[in-house]
């Protein structure tokens, strides 16, 4: 009893600490919290209280050796943590919350390698990618996925009518969201961004603490810009099954549209298959503009590939244009211009939507060159 109540105590002095409450140098920080973590190891055998606190202070080491670049150190810790915050979570619902914010902090830092500087996915189109993660990143971000949604089914086993679960469910959602988004399965992490949604707009209408709605109004600001990132990946056919199950909100729409006719679908066809009216899909096609940008290459002697300066180099807004419009409009120009390798030469063009990127993620792809076989339009993915 004297061993848990002196480990109680360093946890409550080490929250001191942690919250701003309490000064303390870097040496002493450490210093304490490996002696809290030492001295929670015993009781925590017998005693859920010190089990869930000793998941959580391992889970505060693991986020200070990620902060210091060891993100081995860091899974390490977090590993060892969740193994004693499962064994307590049944016991209180704050241990559940404990356990289920860890399980999402080890789903973000084994998926670290699958996202860029600006966390968002490097590899959007997943295995139709041209470049992908390799297989013990992809391995990685699997388990991370798989990780993040236990996380999700903690939040949702816990009374929903208590506001601080209701924002973990919907926090939760949005990092699961995020590791499907990584690993390419781009409309299923579009479906959960947008049940995420759905839940920051009732907090936002239903909370009462100043902060949580801050909170809620900054995730919603996050879903808005990746949802608006995530229809840039998805068919049509991805489009319309998401339509019909409730999943493609009013305020997404015109993006939807204009996916789809960049894709070259008709605009009477995308009105029957989306549930819209063809008037309402004509306007949005005329005031939307979508950003075009072309990149045309032609192939060296030695077997490369070399990009061509400007104008077969650049990007420009577009309205009710399909991307093989924008293609066929460029290369009329481009047979005609001096960077015109001939008949004898190899070249090639891409048009992306927004930004340049992964070849495969291209709205339209042509490889030309003196054989046949060589002279074949590239799918648009899907």
């Amino acid at each position: 009893m004297a061993q848990r109540e002196a480990a109680l105590r360093l946890d409550e002095r080490w929250a001191r600490i942690r919250s701003g409450d309490e000064e303390a140098d870097p040496a002493e920080r450490e210093k304490l919290l490996d002696e809290l973590i030492a001295a929670l190891r015993e009781p925590a055998r017998t005693d859920p209280e010190c089990a869930a606190r000793l998941g959580l202070r391992l889970g505060d080491l693991a986020a200070r050796r990620f902060a210091a670049g060891d993100r081995a150190g860091a899974l390490s810790a977090i590993e060892e943590g969740l193994r004693h915050a499962q064994q307590a979570a049944g016991h209180h619902p704050e241990y559940a919350r404990w356990y289920a914010r860890g399980l999402i902090n080890q789903g973000v830092w084994l998926a670290w390698p699958l996202s860029d500087g600006l966390r968002l996915p490097r590899y959007p189109l997943g295995a139709a990618a041209t470049e992908g993660p390799d297989p013990m990143e992809r391995a990685s971000g699997e388990r991370a996925r798989d990780l993040t949604r236990a996380a999700v089914d903690v939040w949702a086993g816990l009374d929903q009518q208590d506001p601080v679960n209701h924002r973990g469910l919907a926090q939760a959602k949005v990092f699961l969201g995020d590791r499907l988004a990584e690993l390419g399965s781009v409309a299923e992490a579009v479906a959960w961004a947008v049940h995420a949604e759905g839940d920051f707009r009732r907090l936002l209408v239903t909370g009462e603490d100043p902060q949580a709605r801050q909170e809620a109004e900054e995730a919603l600001e996050h879903l808005g810009r990746q949802l608006q990132l995530r229809l840039r990946f998805l068919g049509f056919e991805a489009l319309v099954s998401l339509r019909a199950q409730g999943l493609l909100p009013e305020p997404l729409l015109p993006q939807a549209v204009v996916a789809a006719r960049i894709q070259g679908v008709e605009p009477g066809a995308m009105a029957t298959r989306l549930g819209l009216d063809p008037e309402n899909v004509e306007t949005m096609l005329d005031v939307t503009p979508w950003l075009a940008v072309w990149r045309f290459e032609v192939r060296g002697p030695d077997g490369t590939w070399s990009a061509l300066p400007a104008p077969w180099h650049g990007a420009a807004e577009v309205r009710n244009r399909t991307a093989a419009d924008v293609a066929d409009e460029l290369m009329a120009g481009f047979l005609e211009s001096a960077d015109y390798p001939g008949s004898h030469g190899y070249w090639r063009v891409h048009v992306w939507w927004q930004e340049e990127g992964d070849p495969a993620g291209a709205r339209f792809r042509l490889v030309v060159g003196p054989e046949p076989t060589t002279a074949a339009p590239l799918d648009t993915p899907s």
